[in-house]
């Protein structure tokens, strides 16, 4: 057996002895690298407050996302005094809580800007987050109906981020063409071209033939209307209120378009336009305009009530009339539409006699306009004959 040799006992150099140097092979002959300590088990902190590692979760608590986000919400600061202002909204953050089971984060990505909300919005107590749907994108989910990166329309109101339960979602078409702007869905793709489509067709019952008299033409629902019109074969005659959208109806196929604010007498306008009177009129304003409208209509003659949005801003007397912002939000009972579910009625060509000019086979001008802020929108959304390309991002 081998004697053991103390370090103290090994031969030492004749000369002087070189020390160790770092790195050196004497080094790392007499200082070993340690060994690596075990590796830790990863641990998770789980929504019922426990850290413990995956493989010791008995999965009886219910998980909760960890994920915080703060959400960036338009409130209504002050409810409106005649126009809309920057000064009735304030900005806020809110910081959203975790998930629950069956719940989904939704990102916006447009906000709707309706002149319906100067309505509604008498329904919301100061501080509120302001109405509207906007279109969103799934960016986490706990409910498997609702995957990440689903699209959808919410009600959830003038919100950079918003949870949803899932229930009052509406998921954008599935067949939705690539080049068709997203921010179409919350105008002439929804609910604005829906209710163009329903209240021209069902409501006023426009046939080939028909005169159609619409305001606010240029507008989200008017220049739909207008177009449908054309299609089916009537002849449209449209009031806006600058030259830019005179222009703008000319383009798409009105017959006859005009300035309301810039022609001497209203009266003689629309005699104008149309001698024999009008077979449809599409109201999206109300007041005095209807009042000077309902005596021109032919016998038998069908009106479609939509909007009075020259009163939504007013601070005084209202004008007499039948038409009037109560008529419009008044629950009166109708002919219902389908309207949730008939978004596909744009995927395929709507039946008719004639082409658009510019746009044929009965296809209706899609023009999105986007980019402003949600209270930049509120601003012009209730004026008359407002270009009503709603989505603001």
């Amino acid at each position: 057996m081998a004697p053991i040799t103390s370090q103290d006992s090994r031969p030492q150099e004749a000369t002087n002895p070189r020390p160790l140097g770092p790195g050196s092979k004497e080094e790392q002959a007499e200082f070993p690298s340690p060994t690596p300590a075990p590796s830790r088990p990863k641990f998770r902190r789980w929504g019922c407050g426990a850290l413990t590692p995956p493989s010791l979760c008995t999965g009886t608590c219910s998980p909760r996302s960890l994920r915080m986000v703060r959400a960036k919400n338009w409130t209504l600061k002050k409810h409106f005094h005649g126009h809309p202002t920057d000064s009735d909204f304030e900005l806020k953050t809110v910081e959203l809580p975790p998930l629950n089971n069956g719940e989904v984060l939704l990102e916006a990505l447009f906000l709707s800007v309706d002149p319906y909300m100067r309505l509604g919005s008498k329904r919301l107590k100061e501080g509120d987050t302001m109405m509207g749907q906007q279109v969103a994108r799934v960016v986490e989910s706990k409910n498997p109906a609702w995957p990440v990166g689903t699209l959808v329309l919410a009600h959830s109101g003038w919100a950079s981020h918003s949870i949803s339960n899932g229930q009052q979602l509406e998921k954008l078409l599935t067949e939705w063409p690539d080049t068709l702007p997203l921010s179409l869905a919350l105008g002439t793709v929804g609910m604005p071209g829906i209710t163009a489509y329903f209240g021209l067709l069902e409501i006023c019952g426009a046939k080939s033939g028909d005169t159609v008299l619409v305001n606010a033409a240029a507008g989200a629902v008017g220049a739909v209307v207008g177009q449908i019109a054309k299609i089916k074969g009537c002849r449209v005659v449209g009031a806006a209120g600058s030259e830019e959208k005179v222009d703008y109806l000319k383009k798409i196929g009105f017959d006859f378009a005009f300035n309301y604010k810039t022609v001497k007498s209203l009266e003689e306008t629309l005699k104008k336009a149309a001698p024999d009177g009008y077979d449809c009129y599409f109201d999206n304003v109300g007041g005095e305009f209807s009042n000077t409208v309902i005596r021109q209509m032919k016998k038998f003659g069908r009106v479609a009530i939509c909007g009075a949005i020259s009163m939504y801003n007013s601070t005084g007397q209202l004008p007499p009339g039948w038409t009037t912002p109560d008529t419009v939000s008044l629950p009166t009972e109708g002919k219902g539409s389908p309207l949730l579910h008939s978004k596909e009625i744009w995927l395929r060509p709507i039946p008719g006699e004639r082409d658009l000019p510019g746009n044929p086979h009965g296809r209706v001008h899609l023009q999105p306009l986007e980019g402003r802020s949600a209270p930049e929108g509120a601003e012009g959304a209730a004026d008359v004959g407002s270009r009503g390309e709603n989505p603001v991002s």
